[in-house]
């Protein structure tokens, strides 16, 4: 929920505005606090807007650039109106973060359709253990204001927890990560958003692919229950940025199946990217954002209004 809009509400009921009536009111209330603003129909997350031209690149529109001091650092998903998820291993130390949002170029020249907003908190998972052993590699960034909903900006679905993706099912990684020899000396970002795409692998495959020159015992898996592999079979496989998402297409809608979680992924060609499988997060993602809807101090506002609004009628 959005601090200015729980304050308006509060000014309104506060007011009691005598030329305004109860239905109007409680019409308004709905109106501000639904997601999308003046089309009711659509659901609140994942339908992305593709544009006419198909000659020309899509647009995802929950697409994130995490940044400090205005420099790319890694890619997030946007989930909600004030939240973003990225990988845990992207937040180093007590850096002043933003995101930009509703571009596709990652130094855009204007500022027409983007959006960057200053991260307020940063909610760590606390099975993270590092970069030495990544578990529990996800992050929430609560934006210091809440974003406004456009066909540039929109937010990804979450996955129900009991959700199970299928092998082989096709997917979409997305980011500024160079395509090819990303950790050379001299790899530089893209300058535009790139994507592929690419399909959910078997786990125990993708683990048999990573423990070829591993020297991990045999019987300490290197992926884990938490994480979700994908591939495509080819050379282009760093399109994605650490932390950006990896979305597919479910049922009309897109979901969230994973932020990219090991940098190594692209160290060689045809390694499998491998991600923080959301559907075993959504639960502490939708507890966290509950908790800092909670945590807002004009909410009871909203409680105020429709406390009065529902108040009979006095006359005259």
């Amino acid at each position: 929920m959005a601090v200015s809009l729980s304050c308006l509400s509060a000014g309104l009921a506060a007011s009691r505005p005598l030329g305004l009536s109860r239905s109007f009111l409680l019409l308004l209330l709905l109106l501000l606090n639904s997601g999308y603003k003046g089309d009711s129909t659509k659901p609140a997350c994942g339908q992305p807007w593709w544009p006419k031209n198909w000659d020309m690149s899509r647009h995802w529109p929950w697409e994130v650039s995490l940044r400090v001091e205005n420099e790319h650092v890694c890619g997030g998903a946007l989930i909600d109106l004030s939240w973003v998820v990225t990988a845990a291993h992207c937040i180093q130390g007590t850096k002043e973060y933003s995101v930009l949002l509703g571009t596709s170029k990652l130094m855009p020249p204007n500022a027409t359709r983007t959006i960057l907003i200053p991260v307020r908190d940063i909610i760590m998972h606390p099975k993270y253990w590092g970069r030495t052993f990544i578990m529990g590699d996800v992050a929430l960034l609560q934006l210091h204001s809440p974003v406004i909903i456009s066909k540039y900006v929109q937010p990804i679905c979450l996955p129900e927890p009991n959700y199970s993706l299928k092998v082989g099912t096709q997917c979409w990684v997305t980011g500024w990560g160079q395509v090819k020899q990303r950790f050379s000396a001299n790899s530089t970002l893209a300058p535009e958003l790139q994507e592929a795409e690419v399909f959910i692998m078997d786990n125990k495959k993708c683990d048999q692919i990573y423990r070829k020159k591993s020297r991990i015992p045999r019987i300490v898996p290197l992926v884990l229950g938490d994480m979700i592999c994908a591939t495509n079979y080819r050379e282009d496989l760093c399109s994605g940025d650490s932390g950006g998402p990896l979305a597919c297409e479910v049922e009309g809608r897109w979901i969230l199946a994973g932020v990219l979680s090991w940098e190594k992924a692209c160290a060689k060609v045809r390694n499998p990217g491998v991600y923080t499988r959301i559907t075993k997060y959504s639960r502490w993602i939708k507890k966290q954002i509950s908790n800092g809807i909670l945590s807002v101090p004009c909410t009871s506002a909203w409680l105020l209004l429709l406390f009065w609004l529902l108040q009979p009628q006095m006359g005259p």
